[in-house]
């Protein structure tokens, strides 16, 4: 048996040599042929059955099995094609389960390489398994095929191991050379040595190791395997297009993922050619991610049609990607992996967010990774650039995860050194946000916790021009090929719509307190969204968002005052004069330097091709995609009038349809609760209402701001508790905001599983669905219902007076806030129904019946 913490390695002269084994040792051979390793794992085997170890045998290769399932105690079958998380996941899971002491063999890590194709991430495999098998005192068995790695991935290796040894078979006889054994010496043990049966020969003598040995080639450098794999593709390009189409398969699955709708969209549009140009400008391996896909396949598209001119109307990209294995080696060099799995665990999940968030955001990147970050801003020069994220998940049919991960601009100003600070910092954040409370809460509530979410990241040129010392597009926003928010009867859905401003696209992505995009129907761009006549400029956009060089950062920035300067092209198109702002102006006797203006895009919208071009884009998109789809991008004018189009991301938009045409009754007045006439999302439904939330007005802006934020709170620990059944929550103002004064400050995880929303217009608190948001991307792929009340017995009615008493006790309240109760409204609403009609333009919620009395 063996003595306190050492055991055999089967071979009893090999044990003299490298002084035993010790519990904790991981032991690494390197061989040219399965059947080297297996010369020493039969004996490693047979030694520990006989000391009654436990032996487990972890197979995911290719090649033959080592072991019979007779000769261990427990075998695992792992199924590496999943993915590195998944699969160092589940190895990880099976040391903790196994426990202390057990020995274990692993199939060749060698093998890992035709999944994975990446010698990066066999290196990381090891680095993360290798600390917790020696935490856990096992003893374990690994190979490395000789000449098959970087001296890189070879030295990772060496470093974390404590075991590496060299097995060669030399004119039919076994040498066995150690090249490390920690915390073990002798005089003799790193020498060659001749295994004969069971004993082991030191070959020290200068001759005879020259003689063994000089008539053996040593392996170069190996090519790293992603390299090897994209000079086989290049060489494809010159054979037949059987060949070219299965190398265009193997880096399509490499490079843009597996997922089903999507690879069989780029296997139709997407050449070689493309594919090498796209890893051309990748750094690192790895997916590059769904935003990365989205966009790319959607320019592709627009491309590859001969018989159009759209692709004319687009401005070029020269985008570069941070492929997913960057991330999981940032994790693995700061040392986050262990944190990480323990936030992965349902105790963790939400309490160890935090901690590795932050750890995330201190970490360092390796030296040849940050030698190509500092290559790829040479090649920018000092043009903003936008750091983006574009996990494995993202922008995907099905989870959008619309403004859940960050995008970071860079205004890319400064020296070198100061350049590359600020891109490595957007790269941590874009990392670290994987962390956000919102992301972990949407993974969860779409079943995507055990799912691989890779973080690549796109790093895109920023769309626009210098004036002065601010860049920004002329025209930014968000486009979806179907339009869900019709206000006016004869709308066509299908024509699509825009959100557009004016500047850099995050205030039409973003919900912005106080200012407004512009709502266009595409097939009536010059008609607005109904709005009181004389409030035309308060519900218009009055702030851009722009890049300030000067101060390398990005700024607000009033639209005057860029109205009033040189924007290199004809202002009407973006602008009008205020009128009624002037005559008032004039009537005071003020002086006006520069005129105010309305950003309402008349001569945009009204005197160009560009609605029309948009409306083609979006229903060319929506046909190869066989779906909807939502598009961001910018636009660029030159002084003669002529523009381009920047298609910055295209991703399928989560919609349920308009569904069947219904029939509204004509219930008595006393039966409405409330009702509206177009202002309204989710196409026509017939729902019955289980409950109803409502936010009291009065009662809630009586309330401290800090109280403000704790009813969003409570209403997020309703939204849990009522997850099963069918409720209405209504508030004034607009749900969402980050301004309590505009509405209630919820996140969209605390109203994800309400059926519907409703704002409802009090004094100064005004609806605003922000169509295009991230918001709105999260209502319509949850299929929320939404509905505003404007306000005025044409636009809209609300009578809570009439619904029933609300529940001021029970199992609902439990667990919530009660603090800020007298601000909130809860019932359970038997026979209530909402019913919406697309024809009519009409929304009606009412009791079907006198129950509620």
């Amino acid at each position: 048996m063996p003595i306190n913490n050492r055991a055999s390695t089967g071979i009893s002269g090999l044990d003299q040599v490298i002084d035993m084994l010790r519990l904790g040792d991981n032991v690494v051979w390197q061989v040219s042929t399965l059947s080297e390793y297996q010369r020493v794992v039969t004996p490693y085997v047979r030694q520990a059955r006989q000391d009654n170890r436990r032996l487990v045998y972890l197979r995911f290769g290719s090649h033959l099995p080592l072991l019979e399932e007779d000769e261990t105690d427990c075998l695992y079958v792992l199924d590496a094609s999943k993915g590195f998380e998944v699969f160092a996941t589940r190895v990880h899971q099976i040391i903790e389960q196994e426990g202390t002491q057990v020995f274990y063999v692993f199939d060749c890590l060698s093998d890992l390489l035709e999944h994975w194709y990446s010698d990066l991430m066999v290196g990381n495999f090891f680095r993360v398994t290798c600390p917790l098998l020696y935490q856990l005192d096992t003893v374990a068995y690994f190979a490395l095929m000789r000449g098959t790695h970087t001296y890189n991935t070879i030295a990772r290796i060496r470093e974390t191991t404590q075991l590496l040894l060299d097995l060669y078979r030399i004119a039919g006889k076994t040498y066995i050379h150690p090249l490390k054994v920690w915390e073990r010496y002798s005089p003799t043990m790193f020498f060659p040595h001749l295994i004969d049966g069971d004993s082991a020969v030191s070959v020290t003598a200068s001759a005879e190791a020259a003689t063994l040995f000089s008539g053996q080639w040593r392996p170069k450098q190996a090519q790293d395997f992603w390299e090897s794999t994209l000079d086989r593709a290049r060489a494809a390009l010159m054979g037949g297009p059987r060949e070219q189409e299965q190398m265009k398969n193997l880096l399509i699955s490499l490079i843009m993922g597996r997922e089903d709708a999507i690879a069989k969209l780029a296997i139709r549009y997407f050449t070689l050619t493309d594919l090498l140009y796209v890893a051309s400008r990748q750094i690192g391996t790895g997916y590059i991610g769904g935003k990365s896909v989205g966009f790319l396949l959607a320019r592709r598209i627009l491309e590859n049609d001969a018989h159009d001119t759209l692709h004319e109307q687009m401005e070029p990209h020269d985008s570069y990607y941070l492929g997913s294995d960057v991330f999981y080696t940032y994790i693995v060099q700061n040392k986050c992996w262990s944190l990480r799995m323990k936030q992965k665990t349902p105790e963790g999940y939400f309490s160890l967010a935090g901690a590795l968030q932050e750890k995330l955001l201190q970490g360092k990147f390796p030296e040849n990774i940050r030698e190509q970050f500092m290559q790829m801003l040479e090649y920018f020069g000092q043009s903003p650039i936008i750091v983006r994220s574009s996990s494995l998940q993202e922008d995907n049919y099905g989870n959008a995860f619309a403004g859940k991960y960050e995008s970071v601009f860079c205004a890319n100003q400064g020296s070198p050194e100061e350049r590359c600070q600020e891109f490595e910092q957007a790269v941590r954040r874009v990392y670290a946000s994987t962390m956000n409370e919102n992301a972990l809460r949407y993974r969860l509530d779409r079943g995507l916790v055990d799912k691989d979410e890779q973080m690549a990241v796109l790093v895109q040129r920023v769309s626009g021009d210098h004036y002065g010392d601010l860049f920004f597009p002329h025209a930014a926003g968000v486009a979806n090929s179907v339009n869900l928010y019709l206000w006016e009867q004869g709308m066509d859905p299908s024509a699509g719509m825009l959100r557009l401003v004016f500047g850099l696209g995050t205030r039409a992505v973003d919900r912005v307190s106080g200012d407004y995009a512009r709502i266009v129907a595409l097939d009536r761009p010059e008609k607005n969204p109904p709005v009181n006549y004389g409030d035309e400029a308060k519900f218009s956009q009055h702030k851009a968002d722009v890049l300030n060089l000067r101060e390398n950062r990005m700024q607000v920035v009033p639209v005057n005052r860029i109205a009033a300067g040189d924007i290199k092209t004809d202002k009407t198109l973006f602008f009008s004069p205020d009128q009624e702002l002037i005559g008032r102006m004039r009537e005071m006797g003020q002086t006006l330097l520069a005129p105010p203006v309305i950003t309402d895009f008349s001569g945009l919208l009204g005197k160009s091709t560009f609605p029309e071009v948009m409306r083609k884009m979006l229903s060319k998109l929506q046909q190869a995609y066989a779906y909807p789809v939502d598009l961001e991008f910018a636009v660029n004018f030159n002084r003669d009038g002529q523009y381009k189009i920047n298609l910055l991301q295209c991703r399928p938009l989560q919609t349920r349809g308009l569904g069947a045409a219904v029939s509204l009754p004509s219930p008595d007045n006393d039966r409405i609760i409330l009702q509206t006439s177009g202002n309204f999302m989710g196409g026509n439904v017939r729902v019955s209402i289980d409950y109803v939330i409502w936010v009291k007005p009065e009662e809630y802006l009586a309330l401290t701001e800090r109280e403000k934020y704790q009813a969003a709170r409570t209403i997020g620990c309703l939204n849990r508790k009522l997850g099963r059944h069918q409720v209405l929550l209504i508030g004034p103002g607009r749900w969402g905001t980050t301004t309590p004064s505009l509405g209630v400050p919820v996140h969209f995880t605390e109203l994800s599983r309400m059926t519907a929303i409703c704002e409802v217009a009090y004094q100064d608190m005004t609806p605003e669905l922000s169509f295009g948001s991230h918001f709105f991307q999260d209502l319509v792929e949850s299929g929320i219902f939404y509905a505003a009340v404007q306000g005025g017995r044409e636009e809209g009615e609300f009578h809570p007076e009439r619904l029933p008493a609300g529940q001021e006790e029970g199992d609902l309240w439990e667990g919530c806030d009660s603090s800020v109760r007298q601000a909130l409204y809860l019932a359970a609403t038997p026979g209530l129904c909402l019913h919406s009609d697309i024809v009519s333009q009409s929304v009606l919620c009412y009791f079907e019946d006198e129950q509620k009395k």
